[in-house]
Order: structure tokens, then C-alpha cells, then sequence
């Protein structure tokens, strides 16, 4: 079975259940629009940036819910069982469900990015560096979802762990509330936050900076690198897949 076979098994799943999908698109819209303002009074001419790209990182985080809950549905259904049966590769598998869940993930990110230059004028001095640090975010949200999607044993932790989960990776990476304002233990440990990394990369490609861009688009692909390897691993091992529901 070739990862193009799995691709089209898995639009299919999400042209038949988009709610979710759509609600992860439509609700960052609503809250730049209500944050905005508050925003720019505390911070200035860069409150759009930081309204439009926290809440960016904060829905696509809890986006994650997508990307793990399609995998533990196949498990539920042991489908993914019977995929494994073929001669695809865990990696292989990944890779079908990744491609149109990554295509979700990058719509989100093109829908609300285009909400904040069109709409509400935010100014990017380099789109260019914009365009890649999304798709490195978007890469280390598919890998960290397939490892969830991995780990855990039902929907229900799945969406404990994915919830609290994005409230803390959004929260020390700066994209509720500006580092500075955070304790000191909290921005230390602020870059252990892939969340951190997405801010950064983000806020450096529209202002201008090309050196802290790659760098920290740099540091999301090597997440993403590391938690692939890790779901692809936990796959073969077929570990967590006997108590579901």
C-alpha cells in the first residue's frame, strides 16, 4: 500500500466529519478580532502581529486534536491494525495521514496569516521567511500529534493531554501573554516550548530577521524530526493499542 493510497483513505475521513476542521479555522478570527485592541493599547503598532500570531500557535496547538484524534480512530477501528499488516512502513503511514492533515494545518495558518495582513493591515517584511516558519510549525504539529496519537489510550486522554497540553506550550511561548511579563522561572524554561520556537520564528518573519527565523524554524524541524521518528518507532512496536475505549 503506497502512502498515496492512504492520502486519498484519509481525505476522504475528513471530508466526512469537517466540523472540527472548520472550527479550528473560523474561531482564531474571532479572537484577534476581540483581542486586537487590547493588544495594540499594551504594546503598540506590533500588537496586531503578536494578536494574530498568538492565537495562531494557540488554535493550531489545540488543532493537534485533529491530527491525533484521526490516528486514535483508526486504531479504534483497527484499521490501523490492518494498514500495518501490508508491506507500508510505519513511516510510510505517517506520511498518508500527514498529507492532508498538513494540508488542514496549512490552510488554518494561510487563513488566519491573510486575516491579519488583509483585514487588519499587518505589515510583514518578509512573507517569504512567514511561508517557512509556518511550514516548520505545521511539520512539528504533525509529528507531535502522530506521537500523541501513539501514547495515549483513548480520546479522552487524548483530549486531556492535548487541552492542558496547549494551554501550557501557548502560555510559555509568549502567545497568551508577552514574555516579559511572565516570572522569571517561566521564561527560562519558555524555550522548551515548541509553541516558544513558533512565536519566535513568526514574529522574526515579520519583522524582518532572516538569522532568528531560520534559526528557529531550524529548531521546529528538529521537533519534528525527533517526534516522527519516535511515533514511526512506537508504531512497529505496536505499543498502546490493546486497551482503546
Amino acid at each position: 500500500m503506497s502512502s498515496a493510497v492512504l492520502v486519498r483513505h484519509n481525505l476522504a475521513l475528513l471530508a466526512a466529519e469537517p466540523g472540527a476542521v472548520i472550527s479550528r479555522i473560523v474561531m482564531p478570527l474571532a479572537v484577534i478580532t476581540v483581542l486586537r485592541p487590547l493588544y495594540t493599547a499594551a504594546i503598540g503598532a506590533q500588537g496586531t502581529a503578536y494578536a494574530v500570531t498568538g492565537a495562531l500557535v494557540l488554535f493550531s496547538l489545540l488543532g493537534l486534536s485533529i491530527v491525533g484524534g484521526s490516528l486514535l480512530t483508526e486504531r479504534a477501528w483497527h484499521t490501523l491494525d490492518r494498514v500495518r499488516t501490508t508491506p507500508a512502513r510505519p513511516i510510510e503511514i505517517l506520511v498518508g495521514k500527514a498529507v492532508p492533515l498538513g494540508g488542514v494545518l496549512l490552510a488554518q495558518q494561510a487563513v488566519v496569516l491573510s486575516y491579519g495582513v488583509v483585514v487588519l493591515g499587518m505589515r510583514v517584511a518578509r512573507p517569504d521567511l512567514l511561508a517557512l516558519a509556518a511550514l516548520a510549525w505545521a511539520a512539528a504539529l504533525l509529528a507531535l500529534g502522530a506521537l500523541a496519537a501513539m501514547l495515549v489510550r483513548s480520546h479522552s486522554e487524548l483530549g486531556a493531554v492535548n487541552d492542558l497540553g496547549a494551554l501550557v506550550l501557548t502560555t510559555l511561548g509568549g502567545a497568551m501573554v508577552p514574555l516579559s511579563l511572565l516570572p522569571a522561572w517561566a521564561r527560562a524554561i519558555a524555550p522548551a516550548s515548541p509553541g516558544y520556537w513558533a512565536m519566535r520564528a513568526m514574529h522574526a518573519a515579520v519583522t524582518g530577521d532572516t538569522s532568528t527565523t531560520l534559526t528557529s524554524a531550524a529548531v521546529l524541524i528538529g521537533v519534528a524530526a525527533t517526534a516522527a521518528a519516535l511515533a514511526a518507532w512506537r508504531m512497529s512496536r505496536g505499543w498502546g493499542r490493546s486497551r482503546l475505549l
